[in-house]
């Protein structure tokens, strides 16, 4: 986390935050590949290397990037509308849509491999249509 904070300041949030994105949709097969070995070493290996490589990379970002989107009038409504309505969308309805796939396509995991792909593709198109932040001023 702090290395990709210290490259958003670098490089730009955006082209970080994307990064994160790309690793999340790369990763959708995979990772669940992986966890199909049922191999405990190598299951640790791809949730620390999920975790790392998309997770700790968008969440590092959330704090410098989110409030940087709006102006100080509405930044904090504007920053917990969307992050509040995002989580309970995302984590009340995921885990219950990822559970029907599952049990529609008799056990396999493509299924939600597809769905957090998905998710990832849309969350790079909603991340490319904002504006770099980094070392901009904050507008009020």
């Amino acid at each position: 986390m702090p290395l990709a904070g210290w490259l958003s300041d670098t490089i730009g949030r955006r082209t970080i935050y994307v990064a994160g994105t790309v690793f999340g949709i790369l990763l959708a097969f995979p990772i669940f590949w992986l966890f199909d070995t049922r191999d405990v070493t190598i299951v640790t290996w791809a949730i620390a290397a999920g975790i790392c490589l998309c997770q700790a990379i968008i969440f590092a970002l959330h704090a410098s990037f989110m409030p940087e989107l709006f102006g100080t009038n509405v930044r904090y409504t504007g920053i917990s509308l969307g992050f509040q309505i995002g989580a309970a969308i995302g984590g009340g309805l995921t885990p219950v849509a990822a559970a029907a796939v599952v049990a529609w396509s008799g056990g396999a995991t493509w299924p939600v491999s597809l769905m957090l792909a998905t998710l990832g593709v849309l969350t790079l198109i909603a991340v490319l249509s904002t504006r770099e932040t980094a070392a901009r001023p904050m507008h009020p």
